[in-house]
């Protein structure tokens, strides 16, 4: 089984800056994807940023330019860098992580840190 632990979110002030952690832990001999999803009340959860095992990035439009997603791999940690931020990402903020062992793939999900956004 793998566990996934958030951390970072809080309250800011638009125009602020804030730091998601995600690690991952368990039974895990490659991670092929890690990624942060966001979801605000009555709306989708939407791909915000994923890394995949190469190193290759990719970003959701509104983001950008601001969010800059960063990996540790002796640590099983990856991170979201959020700059410039804007009351439209306020959301719970969903961290991802696409994993294999000898026997089993896994696709384990945090849960959840909430990023307020305060005009």
């Amino acid at each position: 089984q793998v566990q996934v632990v958030e951390s970072g979110g809080g309250l800011v002030q638009a125009g602020g800056s804030l730091r998601l952690s995600c690690q991952a832990s368990g039974n895990i001999l490659s991670i092929n994807f890690m990624g942060w999803y966001r979801q605000a009340p009555g709306k989708q959860r939407e791909l915000v940023a994923g890394i995949i095992s190469g190193g290759s990035t990719n970003y959701a439009e509104s983001v950008k330019g601001r969010f800059t997603i960063s990996r540790d791999n002796a640590k099983n940690t990856v991170y979201l860098q959020m700059n410039s931020l804007k009351p439209e990402d306020t959301a719970v903020y969903y961290c991802n992580v696409k994993s294999s062992d000898w026997y089993k793939n896994s696709d384990a999900w945090g849960q959840g840190t909430l990023v307020t956004v305060s005009s």
